[in-house]
C-alpha cells in the first residue's frame, strides 16, 4: 500500500488534470444528451408511433460495444474529445428519453383533466404540470446516465481524449498496478461524487409536495421553493456553459504553428513520441501538441490518414504486412524501400529508420522451456497440443501474425486465449498461460525472466521503426525535417530495451525516460 500512496503521490499533478479532464468531458457530454434527450422524450410521449422506433434504435445503440463504436467514428469525427463526446452522448440518452416518457405517461389522468378544466393551454400543463410531475423520473435517468458516462469517458481515452483512462490504460500496457490503481481510484471517486452532486439537485428541483405529500405548502413556501430550484437551475446552466466554453477554447488558443504527434498506446511508443515531441520543440518555434496513447495500429494510421496527428512512428513489418497487405518477405530494405514508395502514394513520407528492429517474438517461462525443451518456434510442434497460447488481439488479427504464423508453423495448442498488451505478461506469470507473444524490444520480458523462442523459419517480419509524416506537413514546415532526422540510427535493441525496461520496470514516466535520453545524448 505504501508503494501505491508513494507511486500517487509522485503523479499527483497528472492525476488532478486527468481527473478535471474527465469532469470537463462527463458534464459536457450528459449536458447534451439532457438537451437533446428530454425533448425526444417530450415528443415520443405525445406520438406514440414514435416510440417503438426511437426507442428501438436507442437500445440498438446501446448493445453496440464502445470501443468498437469509437473505433467506427474515427474517420468521420478523427480522434480525441468529439468522439468520446458524440459516443457518450447517444450511450446516455436512452436513460434520459425512456424516463422522461415513462415519467410524463404516468400522470394521473383526471390531473390532466383538472389543469385543461380550468383553462390551462396545452404549453401550461406541460410547463406547470407535467414536467413538475415527471421531473423525479426524469431526473432518476439523468442520475443514471451521468455516472454511466464517468465510465464511458474511461474508455475514450483509447482514442486519446483523455482522462483518467489514460492512466488505466498505461498501467494495463506496462503490468503497472500502481498506475492502473491511480486511475481506477479516482474514476469510482468521481462517479460516486457525480451520483451525490446529481442527486442533490434531483432532491432540490423536485417540487416539495412531490416529495413530502403531508407537507402545508403556504404561498411563502411554494415562492421560496420555486427561487431555489430557480437559482440552482441557473447555477448548473451556467457550469455547463463554462464547461463548454473551457472546452472550445482551446480550438482557438492554437494558432501560428502547431505540429500533432501521435503514437499507439505501449511503453515504446510513448517514449518515441515524446522523443519527437521534445527535439521539436526545442529546435524549432513550432508547438506540440502530444496526441499520444491512441490505441491499435488500425486507430493510430487512420488518424494519420485524416490529419488528425501529423506523425508517428511505424514499423517496418507492420506497414509492410499489416498496412498495404504485401504479404510476406525476409528481404528488410526490399520491405523497407517497398513501405516508403507506396506511402509517398498515399502522400506520408516515411523516414530513414531509426535503428532498432521491435520484431513479433514468442516468449515461454524458463521452467515451461525446460520442461518442454523449447528453444525455437518449430519446438512448439510437439508441445503445443499441451500449451495455452495468448497472442495479443491485434496479433490475432493480422495477416503479419497469427496467419503468418500458421503459414510458416501450423501450430496446433491446447487453447487459443488473445490477451491485450501487458495483461499478457501478467497471465503468462501466473500460469494462466503458457506461450506470449511480445515485441523484442519490451522491458517486460527483462522484467518477467522469460525465453524468447527462435523464428527459425522466418515467419514473422522484421520491424524497424520507422516515423512516418504527412508530407504536406514537411512541405509546411521544412525545417523540421533536419530535426527528426536526428534520430536516424539512434537507437539499437539494447538500448530501446533498456529504455522500456526503466518505464515498465522502475516506474519512470515515458516523458521523464525520453528527455533525461535526449540530454544525455547532447540532444536537447
Amino acid at each position: 500500500m505504501t508503494d501505491f500512496f508513494t507511486s500517487f503521490w509522485n503523479i499527483r499533478e497528472q492525476v488532478l488534470s486527468l481527473f478535471f479532464d474527465h469532469i470537463q468531458l462527463t458534464i459536457l457530454s450528459v449536458g447534451i444528451a439532457v438537451l437533446i434527450g428530454i425533448p425526444v422524450g417530450i415528443l415520443i410521449s405525445h406520438s406514440p408511433k414514435l416510440s417503438k422506433p426511437i426507442l428501438g434504435m436507442t437500445n440498438i445503440v446501446q448493445a453496440i460495444p464502445s470501443l468498437a463504436m469509437l473505433g467506427f467514428l474515427i474517420p468521420y469525427l478523427g480522434i480525441g474529445t468529439a468522439p468520446a463526446i458524440f459516443c457518450v452522448v447517444i450511450y446516455s440518452l436512452l436513460p434520459i428519453i425512456k424516463n422522461t416518457c415513462i415519467g410524463l405517461n404516468n400522470i394521473d389522468p383526471d390531473t390532466l383533466e383538472a389543469a385543461k378544466g380550468i383553462g390551462m393551454t396545452q404549453g401550461q400543463v406541460m410547463g406547470k404540470v407535467q414536467l413538475p410531475l415527471a421531473l423525479p423520473v426524469i431526473m432518476a435517468g439523468i442520475r443514471i446516465a451521468a455516472v454511466n458516462a464517468v465510465g464511458f469517458v474511461t474508455i475514450a481515452a483509447f482514442i486519446g481524449a483523455g482522462g483518467l483512462g489514460y492512466l488505466v490504460y498505461s498501467g494495463i500496457q506496462t503490468s503497472n498496478t500502481n498506475l492502473i490503481l491511480s486511475g481506477a481510484i479516482p474514476a469510482c471517486f468521481l462517479a460516486l461524487l457525480v451520483d451525490f452532486v446529481v442527486g442533490f439537485l434531483e432532491k432540490v428541483v423536485t417540487p416539495v409536495n412531490l416529495i413530502n405529500p403531508s407537507v402545508d405548502m403556504t404561498k411563502e413556501k411554494v415562492r421560496r421553493n420555486k427561487r431555489k430550484r430557480w437559482i440552482v437551475s441557473v447555477g448548473a446552466l451556467a457550469v455547463t456553459v463554462a464547461i463548454i466554453a473551457a472546452s472550445v477554447a482551446p480550438a482557438y488558443k492554437q494558432k501560428g504553428k502547431v505540429i500533432h504527434v501521435g503514437s499507439k498506446n505501449f511503453t515504446e511508443q510513448l517514449i518515441l513520441g515524446n522523443m519527437y515531441a521534445d527535439l521539436i520543440e526545442d529546435k524549432t518555434d513550432i508547438s506540440v501538441v502530444r496526441d499520444l496513447n491512441l490505441g491499435s495500429t488500425d486507430i493510430t494510421y487512420n488518424a494519420l490518414k485524416n490529419h488528425d496527428i501529423d506523425m508517428y512512428v511505424e514499423y517496418t513489418g507492420t506497414a509492410y504486412g499489416s498496412l498495404l497487405n504485401q504479404g510476406s518477405s525476409t528481404d528488410k530494405e526490399h520491405i523497407y524501400s517497398t513501405v516508403r514508395d507506396l506511402m509517398a502514394k498515399q502522400g506520408i513520407q516515411v523516414l530513414d529508420p531509426i535503428g532498432f528492429n521491435n520484431s513479433f517474438v514468442l516468449a515461454v517461462r524458463k521452467d515451461t522451456a525446460e520442461k518442454y525443451r523449447l528453444n525455437s518456434i518449430s519446438d512448439l510442434k510437439k508441445a503445443g497440443s499441451q500449451l495455452v497460447f495468448s497472442p495479443t488481439i491485434e496479433f490475432n488479427n493480422r495477416q503479419d501474425g497469427i496467419v503468418a504464423l500458421n503459414n510458416s508453423y501450423n501450430l496446433k495448442f491446447k487453447a487459443l486465449s488473445p490477451i491485450e498488451g501487458g495483461l499478457g505478461y501478467t497471465a503468462i506469470d501466473s500460469g494462466k498461460c503458457d506461450v506470449l507473444t511480445a515485441y523484442s524490444t519490451d522491458g517486460l520480458l527483462k522484467t518477467y525472466q522469460l525465453k524468447i523462442l527462435e523464428d527459425d523459419k522466418n515467419a514473422l517480419l522484421s520491424y524497424y521503426a520507422i516515423p512516418m509524416i504527412n508530407e504536406s506537413v514537411l512541405i509546411e514546415y521544412p525545417e523540421m525535417k533536419g530535426v527528426l532526422d536526428t534520430m536516424t540510427g539512434l537507437l539499437d535493441d539494447e538500448t530501446m530495451r533498456s529504455l522500456n525496461y526503466l518505464v515498465d520496470q522502475e516506474g519512470k514516466t515515458p516523458e521523464y525516460v525520453a528527455h533525461n535520453f535526449l540530454k544525455s545524448k547532447g540532444l536537447l
